[in-house]
């Protein structure tokens, strides 16, 4: 087994932008030619698009972009710059007047950092989709984990930056890969040594809460911090149906439940797209293990390459290597 990118999965290209002064942007995974897809949502405070049309019951078959962005609603705007790139290409379903592309879409709230008055538009969205033709994707303070945080538990006052991020696995000639937008009320820990990497954090200590120290004040807690969500997006080659996809999407969602404590949560928007390029035959169940260790992966990245920004302190700021 070996890591990849997403980028080397044939087909698929990603891209990003962002306003740093103002603490937002957004990610899009773009598939020209089509991919199968499915999704599943399990926050309690989604803000996403196109989802429905994923139910296997639905007619469309594939989807040719998928857009993750900050901005909380706001943001799901950014899909209409991915929908004019794709037209611009003549990619989408020829409808004889028009081709008409197909974007899914989840955004994250980051309106508490920057400037809660800009967020990923149109524009926006167009120059990621620019962007992806020539620039390398690149994890931490990028695209939609511009102004992500975690750790906000015990309120927004005590939590950490984080960041968007990647991480990629081949199997023989199967590769699903993952990129994950971190924005959590809950706390990140490395599932494989269950060191807390980011979380509550006091400032006046200098230092981390651990989980178990939050968990004994429950009992006095009457309201979890708004706007939170961690979105992502799984791609794989396998040859996968929409209700593959869909059941992939929710055993995906394993890699949050490992590296996220708590997770999925009234006040986060937690949801996981999957898309299939169709082109290795695999058991599914293959790549729903996969996909559930890539997320993990890609979510401790996300955390590792954040920069300390708006305020708030980042994992490198507070352990010393």
């Amino acid at each position: 087994m070996k890591e990849i990118s997403m980028t080397d999965i044939k087909g698929i290209q990603i891209g990003q932008a962002e306003d740093e002064k103002a603490g937002t942007g957004c990610t899009v995974i773009l598939c020209k030619e089509g991919a199968t897809a499915g999704v599943d949502v399990r926050g309690g405070g989604p803000a996403t698009r196109e989802t429905d049309l994923l139910n296997p019951i639905n007619m469309v078959q594939q989807i040719h972009a998928v857009m993750l962005s900050g901005g909380s609603a706001f943001g799901l705007d950014a899909a209409s710059g991915a929908m004019q790139y794709l037209e611009e290409q003549g990619c989408g379903f020829d409808m004889q007047v028009a081709h008409v592309p197909i974007v899914c879409g989840a955004a994250l709230f980051d309106l508490s950092v920057g400037d809660a008055h800009v967020r990923p538009d149109k524009q926006m969205g167009y120059q990621a989709c620019v962007n992806s033709e020539s620039l390398p994707f690149q994890q931490g303070n990028h695209g939609a984990g511009t102004g992500a945080s975690v750790g906000k538990l015990l309120g927004f006052d005590k939590a950490m930056k984080s960041g968007i991020g990647m991480y990629g696995l081949q199997s023989g000639d199967v590769q699903v890969a993952a990129v994950t937008a971190v924005n959590a009320c809950g706390n990140v820990v490395d599932y494989q040594t269950n060191e807390q990497l980011a979380g509550v954090y006091l400032k006046e200590l200098q230092k981390m809460m651990s989980y178990e120290e939050a968990l004994a004040q429950m009992e006095n807690l009457r309201k979890l911090q708004d706007g939170n969500t961690t979105i992502a997006c799984v791609v794989t080659n396998a040859k996968l149906d929409k209700a593959q996809c869909t059941k992939i999407a929710g055993i995906a969602h394993n890699g949050y439940a490992r590296a996220i404590h708590p997770v999925h949560t009234m006040s986060d928007g937690d949801t996981i797209f999957v898309l299939s390029t169709n082109e290795v035959e695999v058991m599914p169940d293959v790549v729903g293990i996969l996909a559930t260790e890539v997320i993990a992966i890609s979510i401790r990245n996300a955390v590792l390459h954040a920069e300390g920004a708006y305020g708030l302190p980042a994992h490198k700021d507070i352990i010393k290597e």
